[in-house]
């Protein structure tokens, strides 16, 4: 469990769930320990691995999912965040009759790559094992669910916790001092590297930003994705002088976010983009592609959609102009006006559990 898009929204609303009548255990695919596990196990949850879901290592995975099931009949409740790749959990878990088995779009991947047949096929399979869908939007929904399933999906906001990321500037002058930020313009990122994240664009941003405005840095917030080795070497680079930052996975972003002084996000598809919207919740200006759902916009002012098609320079000629005089304010009533606070949001789906999955 680390710090993705779903993994975060996930943990959101771990957080403020009543654990006394529910609680989450999690079934993940990763031996190597994630940013949230040691918080998963302080608040009585349970972590289960599965070996990485590869063509190769099919069968062998195919194998595990069973036999976690046989050896764990006590559940009764299983909510897939793999989009199509939970196919095998749902299916083994319709096989043993589990009275609630849903599947969550969290994203809608646009034009056609490598992975493209895998995903169409898979999606179809498992819509029979399904009790339940669920979706942070309409788009999503229909992505993974078709415009029949999509009929009876329970939307589920990617909502965070307001209060958590709310601006501060004593918060701002410490972090900024900390991480030596003092003086310097910080062009802020979070998420995996993955490639749908597009972190090869930014860091062409980047050098064009460095060409006209020296004094900048370019921090990345995150860890895991297959792109994440390549980056790491790329900011080792000497022509980037030390000025690409990973701080990988972290448990303190909503003080970062706070040190920053704009938030980036190329991304060539998102469900949903929490990760702006927690930019948003700390007062940031944001820079975003226009494949970037514009539901995700809900601070007013503070979102600016641009082209991936758009070079470089036209988007290093945003920043500046943003970022140029911002005033960075409480916008925590926005984020709570668009429903997208988590408390609420959570007691909303703990009944939904508890209604609909066959009591406590």
């Amino acid at each position: 469990m680390n710090r993705g898009g779903a993994e975060t929204m996930v943990m959101n609303y771990y957080r403020h769930i009543d654990r006394s009548r529910l609680q989450f255990d999690f079934l993940v695919h990763r031996e190597t320990p994630g940013i949230y596990e040691e918080e998963i196990r302080s608040l009585g949850g349970r972590i289960y691995r599965l070996p990485p879901i590869t063509l190769s290592g099919l069968a062998e995975y195919r194998k595990k999912v069973a036999e976690f099931f046989d050896a764990h009949p006590e559940y009764r409740l299983v909510h897939g965040h793999c989009s199509e790749l939970g196919y095998w959990v749902y299916r083994e878990a319709a096989a043993r009759k589990l009275p609630f088995i849903a599947a969550h779009a969290h994203s809608s991947p646009l034009g056609v790559d490598r992975n493209s047949l895998q995903r169409f096929l898979l999606k179809h399979l498992m819509r029979p094992y399904l009790t339940h869908r669920f979706t942070c939007n309409e788009l999503c929904g229909r992505w993974l669910f078709g415009r029949l399933g999509m009929r009876n999906a329970i939307v589920v906001r990617n909502a965070i916790d307001a209060e958590k990321f709310r601006y501060s500037p004593e918060v701002r002058e410490q972090v900024r001092k900390e991480m030596k930020w003092d003086g310097k313009l910080v062009v802020g990122h979070t998420g995996n590297f993955s490639w749908p994240k597009n972190h090869e664009f930014l860091l062409r941003v980047f050098r064009a930003l460095l060409a006209v405005q020296p004094e900048c840095l370019l921090v990345l917030v995150g860890s895991g994705g297959e792109g994440e080795e390549k980056i790491r070497a790329e900011a080792q680079n000497p022509e980037w002088g030390g000025k690409i930052r990973l701080l990988g996975g972290r448990d303190d972003v909503a003080a970062l976010l706070q040190g920053m002084d704009v938030f980036t996000f190329p991304s060539w598809f998102e469900g949903f983009g929490i990760a702006m919207l927690e930019a948003q919740a700390a007062g940031l200006p944001v820079v975003a592609s226009d494949r970037v759902p514009e539901d995700g916009a809900v601070a007013p002012g503070h979102v600016n959609f641009l082209s991936l098609r758009e070079s470089p320079g036209a988007w290093v000629e945003k920043i500046l102009e943003i970022t140029d005089g911002w005033r960075r304010t409480d916008t925590s009533a926005a984020i709570r006006a668009a429903g997208l606070d988590v408390v609420h949001n959570a007691e909303r789906l703990q009944q939904i559990y508890l209604e609909q999955g066959g009591g406590e």
